[in-house]
């Protein structure tokens, strides 16, 4: 939950989403583990003098509920705090790998969570959980581990951010949870002789949703479905796409603090062009503000696309006149690669292996394009920032790309929809083409080019509309919802 704590766009969500739901009338409460960062973002922390204790397996683990507010709103936030589970370094690993403890920290979250609700007197009327980290959460609303009597009417929302993420542990790792070993079953927690928290929300959420219409699709088939389509298919009729919004207080191109200059749609070519400049002399490309300039700000992952990018730099870098600007950390095998192609051509090609809010927002600014051709992408926050400074986005068209970014095309055009590329077959030559079709329509048709880049301005993606699809969510989860007898 940004500015608590953050890893991926579930943090910016977090951090966004209660804010815009207060603003249609929404009282919103948060749970967080007291996290290190949660601890040091700056934000006043206060100590409600609300101490318990959690059992865990055959133990009791104490713990103390802070509580600090979101900036800007009336959204309070409550951090779980013991330090034996949350004072890290990492949310979910350090430089070694995942936690090994992370089932064990994470039960912990969810039944302290439950527990404070209950002494905190929030009654609510819906617990929305995130990812497999709160998959519990909605097993021990159904179970009614706990006996607690705001559970008798709350109903849960569980979120799927990124499927592939599943929180996956040993079986013997379910007296962890609380839960009787009845649950630990194929139609239930169990998952190829696994615990999966992942699915367990899944199976006992009233509603899903996850974070764009087409991953919505996309996750009920196999190709996506990470092994849970066939759970994901059953619940269909429960399942709705809501694509993440925009912070656009934060993400603008008229107000960033982080530009040599400010612009919008009406003086894009000036502050476009003062951009790349700016940029060219930061990350020592030859400066030319008449070359294009390809940008990505990314995780190095394969989900991301590297085993394309990686063959076409080592393709386009010195026989095509295209800059590169490259940010983000990751795997170490992409990390040398990139690291091995820009020594060579530092004029070209810039990579910076670091993580640089700066920077991220000046190479937003700064490229002509911006490059996603992720082998899936849940939603993708980049192509939206890219669209609102200028960058057109070229992507693969899957999950919230294919939702967010209109193919050019003769018909796009002439609608004034048009806002970016797509490419369907996730290969080489389908992004080199489509990405060769940007810059033909770049350095050739400049008048269709400022329309794609005026239409992709002009778009909005902000939280209100998201926020709204999420508030009609609660209310027919509501609706619905009937208390489970157990059986």
């Amino acid at each position: 939950m940004v500015p608590l704590a953050k890893t991926g766009g579930l943090g910016d969500v977090c951090g966004s989403l209660p804010p815009a739901l207060e603003s249609l009338g929404c009282r919103c409460n948060a749970f967080l583990p007291a996290y290190r960062s949660a601890l040091q973002c700056g934000l006043p922390i206060e100590n409600t003098n609300l101490t318990f204790t959690v059992p865990i397996g055959h133990r009791n683990v104490a713990c103390r509920i802070l509580k600090t507010q979101l900036p800007n709103s009336c959204v309070d936030v409550y951090l779980i705090d013991q330090p034996q589970y949350f004072d890290r370094s990492g949310l979910y690993a350090d430089s070694y790998g995942e936690y090994a403890d992370n089932c064990e920290r994470f039960s912990f979250f969810c039944r302290a969570a439950c527990e404070a609700i209950d002494r905190l007197e929030l009654w609510p009327h819906i617990v929305h959980c995130h990812d497999w980290q709160s998959g519990l959460v909605p097993a021990y609303m159904s179970a009614r581990l706990g006996n607690y009597a705001w559970m008798e009417k709350a109903a849960s929302v569980m979120t799927i951010h990124n499927l592939a993420y599943q929180g996956r542990f040993w079986h013997l790792d379910m007296p962890l949870t609380g839960l009787d070993w009845k649950y630990f079953n194929w139609e239930q927690m169990e998952y190829h002789g696994d615990l999966n928290l992942m699915k367990s929300g899944l199976v006992f959420a009233d509603s899903l949703t996850t974070v764009s219409p087409t991953y919505a699709q996309e996750i009920t088939q196999p190709e996506h479905g990470c092994g849970l389509d066939d759970l994901l298919t059953k619940r269909r009729t429960d399942l709705v796409g809501i694509v993440n919004g925009v912070d656009y207080s934060h993400w603008n191109p008229e107000s960033d603090p982080h530009l040599v200059r400010t612009y919008g749609v009406d003086n894009w070519q000036e502050g476009k062009r003062a951009a790349k400049v700016g940029l060219q002399q930061e990350l020592g490309l030859t400066q030319d503000p008449e070359v294009p300039l390809i940008g990505i700000v990314s995780r190095l992952a394969g989900q991301k696309g590297w085993d394309l990018i990686i063959p076409l730099l080592r393709d386009w870098i010195g026989s095509r006149p295209v800059q590169w600007a490259i940010l983000g950390t990751g795997e170490r095998r992409f990390e040398e690669e990139l690291r091995a192609i820009s020594q060579n051509n530092p004029q070209q090609l810039a990579v910076r292996l670091e993580f640089s809010e700066g920077l991220a927002h000046r190479i937003e600014a700064a490229c002509d394009i911006f490059l996603m051709p992720s082998r899936y992408e849940p939603c993708g926050l980049n192509q939206l920032y890219s669209l609102r400074y200028g960058s057109v986005p070229v992507v693969h068209a899957t999950g919230g790309l294919a939702d967010t970014v209109v193919h050019t095309s003769e018909e796009t055009l002439q609608a004034g929809t048009a806002t970016g590329f797509q490419f369907h077959e996730y290969s080489l030559p389908a992004l080199t083409g489509a990405l060769s079709e940007a810059l033909d329509f770049f350095q050739n048709y400049r008048p269709q080019w400022t329309q794609i880049v005026q239409t992709g301005m002009r778009n909005d993606w902000s939280w209100q509309t998201s926020a709204q699809r999420y508030k009609d969510v609660y209310l027919k989860t509501i609706c619905n919802h009937k208390p489970l007898v157990e059986t």
